[in-house]
């Protein structure tokens, strides 16, 4: 997932300015925090899988982990996409899926720091200009 985030990453002509490993998708929240802080950080993509085990755990490790993304995101005003697969996928579905779960996280990204810099531009008569 890694490797495609940065080939698509280079496609979009986007810099990646750090790369962050965590021991496992629930441990995500505070490195996001910790990058959303920085001020050469415009937006922080994810991945990962969260994979079905014996027990309802992966389901609650995702809701969680979505949720926590969804809440920094909107304290920091800086997009944190969800590049996790999951919650309910066996190992072999989720490495079908890594390339193009990191391609989504990338272009979500990267729209969305377009998206807000052109929200946060004014027009002459101060009204935010329209994005499509």
């Amino acid at each position: 997932m890694l490797k495609q985030a940065f080939k698509r990453s280079s496609q979009l002509k986007a810099l990646v300015t750090y790369v962050c490993k965590v021991p496992g998708s629930y441990d995500m929240p505070l490195i996001v925090q910790t990058l959303l802080e920085k001020h050469d950080v415009d937006a922080v993509v994810t991945l990962g899988a969260i994979v079905r085990g014996e027990t309802k755990h992966d389901e609650v490790i995702a809701h969680t982990l979505a949720g926590k993304l969804v809440d920094l995101t909107l304290l920091y005003k800086k997009p944190v996409t969800l590049g996790v697969a999951g919650p309910g996928m066996e190992w072999a579905q989720a490495e079908a899926r890594a390339n193009e779960y990191a391609n989504r996280s990338v272009d979500a990204a990267v729209k969305m720091v377009t998206r807000l810099r052109e929200t946060r531009k004014k027009t002459r008569a101060g009204y935010p200009k329209m994005v499509e």
